[in-house]
């Protein structure tokens, strides 16, 4: 026992396999313990050249000193072994003196470990040999059987030849049909050319190797699963170089149905071309094939649709027998949001609507018809002969979504056990809630001035989970970021130096002078000076919590707090203070007005400096004083002089002027869940919060950055101008990179044009600005432009459209005009589709001149479509 013991330490792995032939199981077993603890104490040391040395001696006589099934195959897989194991070869060895049963026990349970336990592929398929068990077919074994056979040890050889040699081919090839995301190990040792995997298996499956129908149901079933882009292409090309017969294409109708209709682009496109030919060479039936088109005209891809409607066209020209089966597919394609789609099925019911029999085809194909726009409605209408309403007749409605309604804040919970339930529920992830932030923070405040002691034992619960819980004391420095409500926890908790937070929390790039710093600056210095004084001093509660979700503070609900503080003989925090005065409602002069002499009369400093607030003038506009050009496009503002005036210095830089290239833009103001805080802080001034993300929003169309318009609905549903700032970032988001970003400028843009402050004109030119420039690509803003039409807002499209169409047509004019943007066309269709539902008439600058082109390109097909529509006579 000493002998193995010393030979392991040592790492002499020839002399441990030599002591082990010579030993009993009952002699293994009483070694055991020992190794158990020597891995233990190995475990520290596993990267270290003795671990290296070591470790597979240990993995080897641990291997061996155990009887176990289930002990062996957790030794054999343990992560202290991977990078320092035994050989493959050496561990067989020393267990094929064991039963050939608990062998195979031990193998499937290796096989049945995760791939990431990385398992020697050499020591399952060794073990299978020595056992004769029936191979596994689990992930682990099937990715290491794959690896093994493309590895490069075997290059002298074809994958075919390594394949033939296989004796448990059949299983384990069916065994890639079964497992979930097996194609990105697949498809990765596939390779291309002759001795890619697909064409190995296809020749194989030639030769009679693999059986031609198991083979064929396997890819067709595999890809009718879905998954992965990987899984599905490695596939697909093992069906292609499997080559299906005709008979074998027309016995597998239903399959090739379904995968058209639901399957990814590229194995729905296959799908199309395979049922296509059977219908062209009269062998899929005309009911076949409206099942078909209807399935697939349901489906988004431009391509799948047009081929669609050409593959119809084809059959209708060849047997028009099958008019009323087929053409009732078409409704599909009538109501889709493409405008050449739509056009397309238009023309075949044109050509085709005289031979109708089924007056019932009439019915779907009209009702199909009512989604298109006025003037295809009409065509389809008089190819029908049916009596729909005349385009001119109808009166259009722009349907917007309803105002938002701000959500009015709830009181801050009155026990310490519920409000401790909303803490743990802040810091869970909820960071970016403003109105759960308030009311907590105000309800923290009520609590520590009414019972202190019952607040801290509710909140140690769930403070003790954070990392400075066992601190002794904290400093504001260790709390940058989103982590305002743990500074105030701190507080609360007496982590605090000495008589509380002295130094305030200042964010160290307000000093660089990062363009978001006076709105952080202004943040931190309201959240320090709670911290600091709810230490020994707190106030019965805060004057700044807002009443509604936006951040807005009702002004006679501010009068009330400031009565209270006067009564209680209260001195207010000057940075709650200030806040309360930016959130308070100024734009509601009457209101303002009447409760500014409720403030007056007071007769306390806060009063009279709230009145002099409310009946100053409303919320100004700061002056632009600077428009950059270029790809980027960015904005300065002059001094805001009212926020100059009576505010505490951290205020103050909220109304200093905004410098493009004086302040960095770029900083570390990196977290999402501050920007919601931002529009609260300000929410009646949202230009001065837009202008301070002008860059961020820049970057989503110039950068092809992520998640910067997550904040546009809110500005949309903040008070104050809408002014330049805010409809310039709006511009940058509609082409912004990522489709959560557009979606997010998309709910912005409704939400103003609902409230009525959308300035299209404003943002149609910003956009023709940066579509000019290259900054916005008119394929991103199709795609907006097209979601939001489709709510309804066609004339609000429309009228932004309208403004920004010049900018670019403007480019094409000239004796060699330049080859059009990518997307100009669709942004054509879209702009033509809003005229004519909304109705619109009058003149674009340089559309006459495009639509009068030669050819017959989409472009030019879509200027015309717009030019006519823009030129129809209304019926009187």
């Amino acid at each position: 026992m000493s002998s193995l013991m010393d030979a392991v330490r040592a790492g002499r792995i020839a002399e441990v396999t030599s002591l082990l032939d010579g030993m009993t199981d009952a002699e293994r077993r009483a070694c055991f313990p020992e190794l158990k603890a020597l891995r233990k104490e190995l475990r520290p040391d596993r990267w270290s050249e003795r671990g290296r040395q070591v470790l597979p001696a240990l993995h080897l006589a641990g291997a061996a000193c155990q009887t176990g099934a289930a002990a062996v195959a957790n030794w054999l897989a343990a992560t202290d072994f991977i990078w320092a194991p035994a050989s493959p070869a050496r561990l067989i060895d020393t267990l094929a003196d064991r039963d050939l049963a608990w062998i195979a026990d031990v193998t499937h349970r290796l096989a049945q470990r995760p791939v990431s336990a990385r398992v020697p592929f050499d020591l399952m398929t060794g073990l299978v040999r020595l056992s004769a068990c029936p191979v596994p077919t689990t992930t682990a074994y099937v990715q290491g059987w794959l690896m093994h056979i493309g590895s490069t040890w075997a290059r002298s050889s074809s994958v075919v030849d390594r394949l033939r040699q296989e004796p448990h081919l059949a299983e384990l090839v069916a065994a890639l049909f079964e497992i979930d995301d097996i194609g990105s190990v697949f498809g990765w040792v596939a390779g291309e050319g002759r001795n890619s995997w697909p064409a190995s298996l296809a020749r194989l499956t030639e030769e009679g190797a693999l059986d031609r129908k198991s083979m064929l149901d396997g890819c067709a079933a595999r890809l009718l699963r879905g998954g992965r882009a990987s899984d599905v292409r490695v596939f697909l090309q093992l069906l292609r170089a499997l080559a299906p017969t005709r008979a074998e294409e027309r016995e597998r109708v239903a399959d090739w149905t379904a995968l058209a209709a639901d399957a990814a682009s590229p194995v729905a496109a296959h799908a199309q071309s395979v049922l296509a030919g059977l219908a062209l060479d009269g062998e899929l039936p005309p009911r076949r094939l409206a099942e078909m088109s209807e399935s697939v005209l349901f489906r988004t891809e431009k391509k799948l649709l047009r081929a669609q409607l050409v593959l119809l066209g084809k059959v209708l020209a060849k047997d028009a027998g099958g008019v009323d089966e087929l053409l009732p597919a078409l409704a599909q394609a009538l109501g889709h949001m493409d405008s050449e789609v739509q056009e397309r099925a238009v023309k075949l019911v044109e050509r085709h609507a005289p031979r109708i029999g089924d007056p019932g085809v009439r019915d779907v194909l009209a009702a199909g018809a009512e989604q298109l726009s006025p003037v295809l409605r009409a065509r389809v209408a008089k190819a029908l002969g049916v009596g729909l309403v005349p385009a001119s007749a109808e009166a259009y409605e722009e349907a917007l979504p309803a105002v938002p309604v701000p959500l009015r804040l709830s009181p801050a919970p009155e026990s310490a056990t519920e409000l401790a339930e909303e803490v743990g529920a802040l810091l869970a992830g909820a960071a970016d809630d403003v109105a759960a932030f308030e009311r907590t923070l105000d309800g923290l405040v009520r609590h520590a001035h009414q019972d202190p002691g019952a607040l801290r034992e509710a909140l140690e619960p769930v403070a003790s989970r954070l990392h400075w819980f066992t601190a002794a004391t904290v400093h504001p420095s260790d709390f940058f970021g989103h982590r305002h409500l743990e500074l105030i926890l701190a507080a609360l908790l007496r982590k605090t130096p000495g008589g509380g937070f002295r130094t305030p929390l200042r964010d160290p790039l307000s000093v660089a002078g990062c363009i978001h710093s006076p709105l952080g600056q202004a943040f931190n210095a309201r959240i320090w000076e709670i911290a600091h004084r709810i230490h020994a001093d707190p106030p019965p509660f805060l004057l700044s919590t807002p009443t509604w979700s936006t951040g807005i503070l009702e002004p006679d609900e501010l009068v009330a707090r400031l009565d209270a503080y006067r009564e209680l003989g209260v001195r207010a925090t000057p940075t709650d203070f200030a806040q309360a005065l930016l959130r308070v409602r100024r734009q509601d002069r009457a209101g303002a007005e009447a409760a500014a002499e409720r403030a007056a009369a007071l007769g306390t400093p806060e009063g009279t400096r709230l009145a002099q607030w409310l009946t100053a003038e409303g919320p100004a506009l700061p002056p632009v004083t600077l428009r950059t050009a270029g790809p980027r496009v960015l904005l300065e503002f002059g001094e805001l002089e009212e926020l100059q005036r009576d505010f505490p210095p951290d205020f103050r830089p909220l109304g200093r002027p905004v410098s493009v290239y004086r302040e960095h833009w770029r900083c570390y103001h990196w977290d999402a869940d501050l920007r919601p805080h931002w529009t609260a802080l300000l929410p009646e001034q949202r230009e001065l919060v837009a202008v301070r993300l002008l860059r961020d929003f820049s970057s989503l169309a110039v950068d092809d950055t992520r998640g910067a318009a997550e904040i546009l609905p809110r500005l949309a549903e903040s008070d104050g101008a809408a002014g330049p700032a805010l409809h310039l970032g709006l511009a940058y988001a509609l082409g912004a990179r990522h489709e959560e970003d557009r979606l997010a400028a998309v709910d912005a843009l409704l939400v103003l044009a609902a409230r009525g402050q959308l300035d299209a004109e404003r943002l149609g030119a910003d956009l023709g600005e940066l579509m000019g420039s290259g900054t916005v690509k008119p394929a991103r803003l199709v795609e907006s432009v097209r979601t939001a039409a489709a709510t309804g807002a066609n004339a609000t499209i429309w009228g932004i459209l309208r403004h920004t169409l010049p900018a670019l047509l403007a480019g094409l004019t000239g004796e060699r005009p330049p080859a059009p943007p990518r997307g100009l066309p669709d942004l054509l269709a879209v702009a033509a589709d809003c005229a004519e539902r909304s109705g619109a008439r009058g003149d674009v600058p340089h559309l006459a001149q495009t639509a009068d082109r030669r050819g017959s390109s989409r472009l030019v097909s879509q200027a015309r479509r717009l030019r006519s529509t823009l030129v129809l006579e209304v019926a009187a």
